[in-house]
């Protein structure tokens, strides 16, 4: 099951589980829509290209709920 991180990487914006605009590689690293085209779609941490990530919604959302841990490092 994907950790679904509620933040880019890069720029600390919120990125809700139930919306799209998130991308994330192989590692689970998550960036926002715009930093991902700042990046070229590649992870600056391992490499990976970066995907679109699905949405996690409705009772999915609520039996696994979204990552509360922030990963933006100001």
């Amino acid at each position: 099951m994907l950790d679904m991180r509620p933040d880019c990487e890069r720029c600390g914006v919120n990125l809700p589980a139930d919306e799209g605009g998130a991308f994330i590689c192989s590692m689970e690293c998550t960036f926002c829509a715009e930093c991902a085209d700042a990046l070229d779609e590649t992870c600056p941490n391992c490499g990976g290209e970066l995907l679109d990530r699905p949405a996690r919604v409705g009772k999915t959302l609520k039996k696994y709920p979204a990552a509360t841990e922030r990963h933006f490092r100001a």
